[in-house]
């Protein structure tokens, strides 16, 4: 292998969360011969998702995978690369208030619930665990959303309602105008509110017994006219990624890996989040997840 000295110093436009696995990348501690990152901080994360599908804002991107599936499906230049920043079973993250009845998962259809845009990555997978796992007709809820997608060009399904400008999610679960309600990272502390899915933990963890895999939410992407002019740096950036994770000494010893790196590690997930994407109407075909990489980033 040629020395990475011998080839010309990248210096690129990145935004990436900062979580336990990015740290040591972002503060300079993973340093590299070949490539100088060059970091953006957006907040929350799933802003920089929409900068970057849409205005090709940075060379290397955190991204939400339904956000990428539909990239896919639209044409948009990103390459996707096996690097996992965030990935975390979703049976906790739907929520009733308990104050008005008790929710399960079989009571939803005829139901009004909410979740912050349909093509929401957590809210794909927690809808994907209701129909192959609990059997519920997704046609027979009625989702009410409160953002567009970040791709431009989708649009949601037939069915699917938009709140009115400036309702609140949590509010509206809160007052009974909404029966339940997907959330992401920012769960409300509020006592009232009880998982629909009952015993979540115990739920996931028979999940994942089944299907081997975690679900992942965000992994990260590059331009394509990046990873067709500079491979080489594109290799180096999954090499730096990786060294970060390592230094943060994750997984834990016994622990289950909830961020997957390299194309075998992420694969499982890939292949079941394509197959409820379509489903949902996400995206207009399967992607076989060969596809969603290229030559480079599909060996890495």
């Amino acid at each position: 292998m040629p020395a990475l000295t011998a080839e010309k110093i990248a210096t690129l436009d990145a935004c990436l969360g900062t979580y336990p696995h990015t740290r040591a990348l972002k503060d300079g501690a993973i340093t590299s011969e070949r490539v100088t990152l060059r970091f953006s901080e957006v907040e929350p994360i799933n802003k920089a998702f929409l900068m970057m599908v849409r205005q090709e804002k940075f060379d290397v991107s955190e991204m939400a995978i339904a956000t990428y599936l539909q990239a896919k499906a639209y044409g948009k230049p990103l390459t996707l690369l096996p690097a996992t920043m965030m990935g975390r079973f979703q049976h906790s993250t739907m929520f009733y208030n308990s104050e008005r009845g008790t929710m399960t998962p079989e009571s939803l259809p005829g139901r009004r619930v909410g979740v912050r845009a349909f093509s929401q990555t957590t809210g794909v997978w927690l809808r994907g665990i209701l129909w192959k796992d609990y059997g519920v007709d997704l046609s027979k809820v009625r989702w009410i959303t409160f953002e567009d997608a970040h791709v431009s060009e989708y649009r949601d399904p037939p069915g699917v309602e938009r709140a009115l400008p400036g309702k609140d999610m949590t509010k509206m679960l809160l007052e009974g105008e909404l029966d339940a309600a997907i959330f992401g990272g920012n769960i409300p502390k509020d006592p009232r509110l009880k998982s629909v899915i009952a015993e979540p933990e115990a739920a996931a963890k028979e999940w994942y017994n089944k299907h081997a895999t975690v679900p992942v939410n965000h992994m990260v992407v590059v331009k394509t006219a990046l990873a067709k002019s500079d491979p080489g740096a594109v290799r180096e950036i999954f090499r730096m990624l990786a060294a970060s994770k390592k230094v943060a000494s994750l997984p834990k010893p016994g622990a289950i890996d909830t961020i997957p790196f390299g194309f075998k590690a992420v694969r499982p997930a890939l292949e079941l989040m394509s197959s409820y994407a379509l489903e949902m109407k996400i995206i207009p075909r399967r992607f076989a997840v060969e596809e969603l990489f290229d030559d480079t980033t599909r060996a890495l």
